[in-house]
Formats: C-alpha cells, structure tokens, sequence
C-alpha cells in the first residue's frame, strides 16, 4: 500500500528546528559529518525564517503519514539577483524512495521560474549521489567543482546551475505541475 505524501509551505511551529536537528543526524549518521554542518544548517534555516522575501523566497517541507520527512528553501542569491539558490534539499532515509526528493525539487524549481528567476544554482558535495542524480534529471549541469575540508570531512563541492527559461526545463515543470 501506497504511503500518504504531501508537500506543503515552511512554517508550522516545530519546522525550524526539525530542519536543523534532521539534518544533522542524518549526515552525522550517513557521511560522519561533524557539528559544523548543522551550524551552516541553522544559520541558513534561521536567517531565512528571520527576513526571507516571500515573493522571491519559499521553503517546504514533504510528509510521509502526516510526518515531516524531507524539505527545501529556494533563497535569493545575494551577489546576483537574477539567481535564485536551492539550499537545503533533505529527504530522511525512512522516506526515501516515495518520490518526496523529486517533488521537492520540482515545487522549488517551480516557485522560482514564477518569482521570475531565470536561473536557479546550487552547491553540493560529490558524495551525495542521489540529490545529484536528482538536479542532472531536472536540467541542472555541473559548473564549478573544487576539493575542501569541510564538517570534518574531505569532500569535493560542486556547483550546479540551472536555466529555468531552457525548454528542457520547461517541459519538466510542465510534466511535474500535471501530475499534482
């Protein structure tokens, strides 16, 4: 039997600090990411929650049986205007496979392509093999990669980007909006 999944907008009580604390358990857990993660994590989630522009800013968070279960936040770029940034893109083991990271990245897509971006971009690390699978499907390419130490760990970052005006973009987003 099918689970019940539904995507819905950041900002019942509880959403901040479960974004934080998901996070940071489950990367500690999964990539034995240190503390310094979780603080980029709540410095990212709390500075949106304290001053984000909700014309050109949203976030979400997907349920599983009526349980949180994965988010993401679609912030301005402050150094381009034209830029709208995917951050924090989390689906939690236990929903994983549901559809619930796809659909989070299409409603973030989605919301930046009406707030009028034309291009979305994004930063990741190469260990994260399915979130990646999940922006090269959606028309995002790799533009930018570079080794660093970072959450106690060797990683290599990665810079993606987007062209939210690209037919093949379009004809996501179109295939996604029909199915909701």
């Amino acid at each position: 039997m099918a689970r019940p999944t539904a995507i819905r907008s950041f900002g019942k009580p509880g959403d901040l600090g479960w974004v934080i604390q998901a996070h940071g358990e489950v990367y500690a857990q999964e990539y034995g990411w240190d503390t310094s993660f979780e603080t980029l994590v709540a410095q990212i989630a709390t500075e949106y929650a304290a001053s984000h522009d909700p014309a050109r800013e949203a976030a979400w968070i997907a349920e599983a049986d009526g349980e949180r279960a994965g988010c993401i936040f679609c912030v301005a770029d402050p150094e381009d205007a034209a830029t709208a940034k995917l951050r924090l893109l989390l689906a939690l083991p236990s929903a994983r496979g549901l559809g619930l990271g796809g659909a989070l990245v299409d409603t973030c897509m989605a919301f930046a392509r009406q707030a009028g971006y034309p291009r979305m971009r994004l930063w990741t690390n190469d260990v994260l093999i399915a979130a990646r699978r999940l922006y090269l499907a959606r028309g995002f390419t790799l533009i930018d990669s570079a080794a660093h130490r970072s959450f106690g760990a060797d990683l290599i970052g990665q810079t993606y980007e987007a062209n939210l005006q690209a037919p093949e973009t379009r004809q996501l987003q179109s295939r996604f909006l029909a199915t909701r």
